[in-house]
């Protein structure tokens, strides 16, 4: 018969799974932003994006220089200016969206005018995309994910996360690549064209001269 001990015993896990574990609690943090949006200016943030990726975004006003209760007016763009989220006179909020297009998106906050005073609105940003904005809390109860099975469904959506901007990057890469190509091209035929031009025109003056001097019974 085993009596029961009040040693705890020692767990082993693979070293695979170890190390999957320091890469997820080493990873990059998500920060938030903060802006100090002035009385009659505007501040923006921007963050290139590739398509089909998830956005979500938190804003909210935390306070204003002189202590007064301010309001402020967002707007939200694609790279091609397509309008995503507009607000004004608000607080807080939020805005999500799935991107349709590879580029910067912007966006922008300005003081409302209804704000009194000359104070600085300070504004808290929590901007969170692809992997990061994902609601793990529903998948995990959604598939029945606990412990180290979510940890490592989190590290699988990280991978896929990479690969995709890697994919990105790569597309981009041979997009600039090719616009390089093209414009050496057009390069090298231009000073081909030049110096075709110029040898021309050489021949031109050389010919022009030599009927003169002819004329003038020089040479």
């Amino acid at each position: 018969m085993i009596k029961d001990s009040n040693v705890p015993m020692a767990m082993t896990f693979p070293p695979f799974l170890v190390v999957l574990l320091l890469a997820l609690s080493t990873g990059p943090q998500c920060d938030a932003i903060w802006l100090n949006i002035p009385k009659t200016g505007t501040k923006c943030v921007s963050e290139e994006i590739h398509s089909n990726v998830v956005v979500l975004a938190d804003y909210v006003v935390v306070s204003v220089e002189d202590g007064q209760t301010a309001t402020i007016a967002v707007k939200v763009t694609s790279p091609y200016g397509n309008n995503l989220h507009h607000r004004e006179n608000v607080t807080y909020g939020r805005f999500a969206f799935t991107t349709e297009e590879a580029g910067n998106y912007l966006a922008c906050f300005w003081s409302d005018n209804r704000t009194r005073g000359s104070g600085e609105v300070v504004v808290n940003i929590d901007w969170k995309t692809g992997i990061a904005a994902k609601d793990w809390e529903s998948v995990a109860r959604k598939e029945k994910l606990q412990g180290v099975e979510l940890e490592l469904r989190k590290l699988e959506g990280a991978v896929e996360a990479i690969h995709e901007n890697l994919l990105y990057l790569k597309s981009r890469e041979a997009e600039m690549r090719s616009t390089s190509e093209t414009t050496n091209a057009r390069v090298a035929w231009f000073s081909i064209m030049s110096l075709g031009i110029c040898i021309a025109v050489s021949g031109l003056q050389v010919w022009y001269l030599k009927r003169f001097f002819q004329k003038k019974k020089l040479i």
